[in-house]
Formats: C-alpha cells, sequence, structure tokens
C-alpha cells in the first residue's frame, strides 16, 4: 500500500476513464508524457481521500476529490499532490464526474482560455462525436455558438440533436463546405486531427480567427503527419500576421503552469454538472480489467461518449 508523503493525500480510486489520450501515451506518441513502459496509464480519477499525509489540512478523510494524474489512475490506490486535487461536490455521479476532468475541462479551456469565443460566435469543430467534440457541442449551446462538425454519416442524427450542423468527413470537403456557408470565414476551428486538417483548416477561418490544435489523431493513428512537425508548422504559421492565429492545446502542460485554472475551471464544470446544464453521455462503463479491451474500443471509434472505467465501489 503506498504512503502519502507530507502535502499528499492517499487517493481510493473509484473510477477513471479510457480516453483516446491514454491510447497515444501507451504507445510513446504524446508530447511530454516520456516514460516508458511497463507504467500505469490512466489519465484522470474519481476517488476518495484514505489517508492524509502531514502538513495538509484542506482535505480530510471520506472526502471525494478529482484529479487529472495524465498516468497512474489505473490502480486501486495512489498518492497525490493534495493541491492538485479538486473536490466533488455531494450528489454527484462517479461516472458522469470522471467525464468532466478530461475532456470537458479540454473543451472549456479551449473555448474559454485558448480560443476566447464570445457568445453567438461560429465554429467548426472536427470530430465532433468524440467525447471532447461532445463536451464542445454542449458548451459551446450554453454559449448560443453556431457550431459546424465534422463527423462519420452515422452519427450525424446524435450530433444534430446536440445543436451541430453535421459534415460528413467521408463523402464531402469541409474546406468547400464551410467556404460556401461562411464565405467570410469563421470564428475558430478545433482540430484534433493535424497532419492535412491543420492547413485545411485555418483556410476557413477569418482573418482573426483561430486554429486550435489538440489531438493529433493522424499522428497517432498512422494516417500521417508528424506530432512534432505539425507544433512546428503551427509556430510558423504565426509568424505570417496575415494570417489567423494558430494554438496548440496540451492539458497536461496547462495543469502544471496554471493549477489555480484548473481548479477555478473544473469547479465551474461541476457547478454546471449540479445544475444540470450539461450532461456528460457516458458510452460504456467497464471493470479495469477490461481496460486493454476499452482502449481497443476507443482505438476503433465504436462507442460514442466516454467509456468509463469502475475501479472500487463506493462508499
Amino acid at each position: 500500500m503506498p504512503e502519502p508523503e507530507i502535502d499528499q493525500v492517499r487517493i481510493r480510486v473509484l473510477c477513471t476513464s479510457a480516453a483516446f489520450t491514454d491510447t497515444l501515451i501507451r504507445r510513446g506518441n504524446y508530447l511530454g508524457v516520456k516514460k516508458k513502459p511497463p507504467f500505469s496509464p490512466g489519465y484522470d480519477l474519481i476517488g476518495i481521500v484514505d489517508k492524509v499525509g502531514e502538513k495538509v489540512t484542506h482535505l480530510k478523510n471520506g472526502q471525494k476529490i478529482a484529479a487529472l494524474t495524465v498516468i497512474g489512475s489505473y490502480t486501486e490506490y495512489i498518492c497525490l499532490d493534495a493541491k492538485t486535487l479538486v473536490s466533488v461536490p455531494d450528489g454527484l455521479n462517479d461516472a458522469e464526474s470522471v467525464s468532466l476532468i478530461l475532456s470537458y475541462l479540454t473543451a472549456y479551456q479551449m473555448l474559454y482560455r485558448s480560443a476566447k469565443i464570445k457568445q453567438g460566435q461560429t465554429i467548426l469543430v472536427h470530430a465532433c462525436a468524440g467525447a471532447v467534440g461532445i463536451a464542445m457541442l454542449q458548451l459551446g449551446k450554453l454559449m448560443n455558438l453556431k457550431i459546424y462538425g465534422t463527423a462519420s454519416k452515422m452519427k450525424h442524427n446524435f450530433i444534430e440533436k446536440l445543436g451541430a450542423i453535421p459534415i460528413d468527413y467521408h463523402n464531402e470537403d469541409f474546406e468547400e463546405r464551410i467556404k460556401n456557408a461562411e464565405p467570410n470565414g469563421i470564428d475558430a476551428v478545433f482540430d484534433p486531427i493535424g497532419g492535412n486538417y491543420f492547413p485545411r483548416s485555418l483556410k476557413v477561418l477569418k482573418k482573426s480567427g483561430t486554429l486550435v490544435g489538440f489531438g493529433y489523431q493522424n499522428s497517432a493513428s498512422g494516417n500521417g503527419g508528424n506530432v512534432i512537425l505539425d507544433y512546428l508548422k503551427i509556430k510558423f504559421w504565426n509568424l505570417n500576421p496575415t494570417k489567423p492565429f494558430a494554438k496548440f492545446y496540451i492539458i497536461s502542460d496547462w495543469h502544471k503552469k496554471h493549477n489555480e485554472w484548473f481548479q477555478e475551471d473544473l469547479g465551474q464544470l461541476f457547478k454546471l454538472l449540479s445544475e444540470r446544464k450539461i450532461k456528460p453521455v457516458i458510452g460504456k462503463i467497464m471493470n479495469l480489467r477490461d481496460a486493454s479491451e476499452a482502449h481497443r474500443l476507443v482505438e476503433e471509434a465504436k462507442i460514442v461518449g466516454k467509456i468509463v472505467l469502475k475501479v472500487n465501489e463506493g462508499e
């Protein structure tokens, strides 16, 4: 059993998730994680404080918390720095709560802090039927945004119900579709694909618009592109003042540099969940022992919504 250090608490993990990001880390394709196997993956968790280290005064045994761990959450018990944890309000569902930590926090920070989107603006979300995409559609609806979203045809009814205008990326050219519908350009594109999607996404923006790259799925899945090259391209494009601005969002970097934002933004998301203004879509709940199958489902995009892994039972 791990023992907490002076500024740590030990957490009994209730649940974690299987995200596409976890599959990138597992394969060594994620910026910021240099650890080599064997290690326990797991980007986020909901758990119960099990033991408090010395000098920790703001948390107590039995308190439910949320954590963004990047790696390590696929475990029954874990020790973490107390200052990085966020209290979970009473009465919230664990599966819905864990869905907020990576997917909704990513969407929230990209909208509000990275792209600085304003009420009523127009955006394009690639892969919008994924976990982050769904979060962005729900949060965007609260901001009265006009949202275009790329997704396979079979998922169009689902994303239309969430208020998006679907684009079939298999059979439609999203660049042509957006230019015809929005000849003056749109305010932001959120692009987890990377590779050849980035320059095409830039072309549908207003000159004052913003491209936010965040998932680099092309390079990770072997469909072309390179994470480092994508990053360098974005840096290069920003040297041209006549082009829209491009950014890379990596939640683990923001978590390290701006832990106060993590506390504030996740707290706001818990408030929205408590008020039922957002509702995470839970695609499947599985046991931790089935994590490899969960990763396979994520990689094959077979599940709409979040895959949650149960670890320990709640109180």
